[in-house]
Parts: C-alpha cells; structure tokens; sequence
C-alpha cells in the first residue's frame, strides 16, 4: 500500500533523507519513529505530495507520488502534526466543507458522519466552532477530516501530540478501532503508543533507516535481557543469623554472578536494595540468582526477567542525534559519508550546470523556500508553524 524505494531529500546542504526504503502492506498498523529532526515528516510530506523527493521513488497505493498525485491523494487520509482547521466554523461546517473539497455529494458525506462522530467522539461538539475547542477535540476534527472520503490508507503525524493523558488513550483507541480496515502509518515520539497500537516500527535517525520490522525483532536486537532484582534491606530470611546487606554487597556478590554483563542500582524507598542486570539474550540467570539469594540469607522482595524495552533500544539507535545535536560529533560521523556526500555534492553541480531554465514549480522555488524547509527539517521537521504548500501540478522533477 506504500513503497518507498531509495527516497531522498536536501534542502541545500542539509540531508533530511538518505536513501530511505520501506513497505507498508494492506491491513498494517506501522509506527514511523526516529528522534526530531530524523526525516520523519519530511517523508510523510512527500508520501502525501506536499513536498517532492531528491531522489528515489515512493508509491502509495500503486500510485506515483510524483506521476499520480492527484490519484494519491484520493487514497489517502492525512493528519499532519498541526492540522490546519479553520476556527469560524463549526465541526459539522468543517466538515462538510472537507467533503465537498473531496467531491462528495450530502448524502454520502451525512452516512460518512455517523461513522466518524461515533469513531472520533464528536457527538457533543458538531455544532461548536472549532476555535472554542480544547486541542484534544481539535485533534479528532483532524482526524474526522482525514477519514471523511474513507480513504484505505491513513498516514497521521504526531496525532497525540499536546495532548493530556486521558486524550491520548481516546486517540489510540480510535487508530486502533480504524486500524481494523485500513493500512496506517503513524508517527509518534510515544513508544508507549507505538507498543499499544502498532505491531510493527520502522525507526529513522539522521535520515536513514535503522531498524524495520515486528516489535519483538527490534527489541531483541540489543542481544540483552533485563533483569531487576530487590532485596530487603533491614531484613533477612527468617532464621537466619546473617545481617541485613548493605548496597555495595549486593551489588559485588551480584556481578560474580556467570552471564551476568552490567549491575546498576535502581532507585527504591529506604527499606530495599533494587539493581539492574543485563544478562546475554540466549541465557537466564535467575536460577543462580535465586540460589545466591538463599545462601546469602537475604529477603527477596521482587525479581523479574524482561527483553530490553523499546525505548532502550530506540535509545541505542538514535544516539548519533543525540549526540550531534549536543554538539558531540562522532569520529565515525566525520568520514562516514564522506564519499557519499562528495558524489552527492558533484551531482548537484552536474545538476546545475545542466539546468538552463527554471524548475516548473516542483521543489526548488529560491533559496528561502530552501531555508525555511531546513530549518524544519533541522529541528522538529516542521518549518515553524507555517504550512507548506503542495508543489505545482504536473509532473515534480526526481533526482
């Protein structure tokens, strides 16, 4: 339902994307995950033909983004990260104003309505303005909008974004009760989310992609298990002469333990010792844990075994931004694209040198379009709160 193959964009010398791939095939719920500035919405943008690509292809139900994006457009629902709605009117004004963007005549567009008030919970609010709304109903109008010409596929940027906690456990519910018949694709900074209504992530950083497939299979790739084990600290097992333990020893006697990679102390209440270890992903090491535990006379208040979480593992793949954007650069990052970014650089001139007539509107519209779009890109992919416009009609120009 959606293919991008080798997708790519710069604005100027930053790349936002970098030979991006990936499917989404029918009936998939996908997280699009990667830390600001990774390319997240820079790609959605393009999938969506707001913005055309660099370079490489994408296709959205077997559509070309760049050939067919009027095609495109039909098959898909979008929620971008600020939905622009329009204050003076009211939902059901809205609405009905989107339907008639979409070309739906009243009476399909009032049987798409019951559908979307009972999904989006907008029964109380259809007669209200918009600008009168809190963001969390804001963000169901959005999503309203996004299903009003039922489209088969939904791609929806950062939708619980500002929003309470309360409202972003009603919005998920939503992409999980419209994930049952459409293909989604849903970017989020929550992993909580993404682990509630997503069986798949596709995790970007600096542009490229850096982790796709099940959630187990991302998580495993750690090669850890985590284990959390709390001891009590003023007492022992009964009938046992030993002392209560101190911290340092049961932090020492947990490190002597066989598989046993790393011990970190956990932060607890005054009467427990809680600590962390990482253990290889093939073995467990509780039984030999439970043993010392029993020799030592201590009183075991909790232990548990788990696979690294998904937040631990998005943490390892992204630190690169994390670093950069902390001003640490990695050696590595200093030479790792340097062929790369030296082809990239002779290709833009051979571009230049060739073009001796002016683009016919696709992408580049001057060097403040090109400013404004990097600097969105650079921070959270959005360029301030200006919304960007499509490119002109007709065919964008690849590479």
């Amino acid at each position: 339902m959606i293919e991008a193959d080798g997708l790519s964009k710069r604005f100027g010398s930053l790349r936002a994307l970098d030979k991006v791939s990936f499917e989404v095939k029918q009936g998939e719920v996908v997280g699009f995950l990667g830390p600001n500035g990774a390319g997240k919405s820079t790609a959605m943008r393009i999938l969506t033909c707001f913005i055309s690509a660099s370079g490489g292809t994408a296709k959205v139900h077997g559509y070309d983004v760049f050939d067919d994006p009027l095609e495109v457009r039909r098959k898909i629902g979008y929620l971008p990260q600020r939905a622009p709605l329009y204050g003076e009117m009211s939902v059901w004004e809205y609405l009905s104003f989107v339907a008639d963007m979409r070309g739906l005549d009243k009476s399909t567009f009032k049987k798409r309505m019951r559908g979307i008030v009972e999904v989006c919970g907008l029964a109380q609010v259809l007669g209200k303005d918009i600008r009168n709304l809190s963001h969390g109903y804001r963000q169901r109008v959005g999503l309203g909008q996004a299903l009003v010409h039922d489209p088969p596929i939904l791609i929806l940027d950062e939708p619980t974004s500002d929003l309470d906690p309360n409202e972003k456990a009603e919005v998920i519910r939503y992409i999980k009760e419209i994930g049952k018949e459409r293909t989604i694709l849903l970017s989020t900074h929550n992993l909580n989310e993404v682990e509630a209504a997503c069986a798949r992530a596709i995790i970007v950083s600096k542009g490229r992609v850096v982790a796709d497939g099940p959630l187990d299979d991302i998580r495993a790739r750690s090669g850890k298990v985590r284990y959390v084990v709390t001891v009590h600290e003023k007492r022992v097992l009964d009938g046992s002469s030993k002392k209560p333990p101190t911290a340092q020893e049961v932090q020492e006697a947990l490190l002597k333990l066989p598989g046993v990679t790393h011990v970190s102390e956990l932060p607890t209440d005054d009467r427990a010792h809680s600590f962390q270890l990482m253990g290889a992903l093939g073995g467990d090491v509780r039984p030999e844990l439970f043993a010392l535990i029993v020799q030592k006379g201590w009183l075991l208040l909790e232990m548990r075994r788990e696979s690294q979480t998904l937040e631990d593992v998005f943490k390892v793949l992204t630190k690169g931004d994390e670093r950069k954007d902390r001003g640490r650069r990695h050696v590595e990052d200093e030479h790792e694209h340097e062929e790369e970014d030296a082809a990239a650089g002779a290709e833009d001139e051979a571009d230049d040198e060739g073009d001796d007539e002016p683009d016919d509107g696709g992408e580049d519209d001057g060097a403040e379009d090109e400013g404004a779009e990097g600097e969105g890109a650079e921070g959270d992919d959005e360029p301030g709160d200006k919304e960007e416009k499509a490119p002109a009609a007709g065919k964008a120009k690849k590479g």
